[in-house]
């Protein structure tokens, strides 16, 4: 039976030089707050979580579900988690991923 995987945001952080010296304005960017959560069933991309954000830490995540995990030989405190960043450059958020019971 598959693991659920929680994803929790602990963190958001912004690189406002970066965005001014590389970034065309845009009219809308990520709505993902800090203590946001998701519940990742089967390895699922859980509905709600940004795709782009999903695809940075999809691998772990279905790691986890498969009951895999010491990533990196034992760089998480909690060998059943992982600590992952989406891919945006400019202002990145950091998701704790864990495994959770019923």
């Amino acid at each position: 039976m598959p693991n659920k995987v929680k994803l929790t945001a602990v963190r958001k952080t912004e690189y406002p030089d970066l965005m001014a010296r590389y970034e065309n304005p845009i009219p809308h960017t990520c709505d993902v707050q800090v203590g946001q959560s998701w519940i990742s069933e089967n390895g699922q991309r859980p509905e709600g979580l940004c795709a782009s954000a999903w695809e940075s830490m999809r691998t772990f995540v279905e790691d986890l579900a498969a009951g895999k995990g010491n990533f990196f030989d034992g760089w998480m405190k909690n060998p059943m988690s992982a600590m992952l960043s989406c891919n945006d450059g400019f202002r990145p958020v950091s998701f704790y991923l864990e495994v959770i019971e019923d």
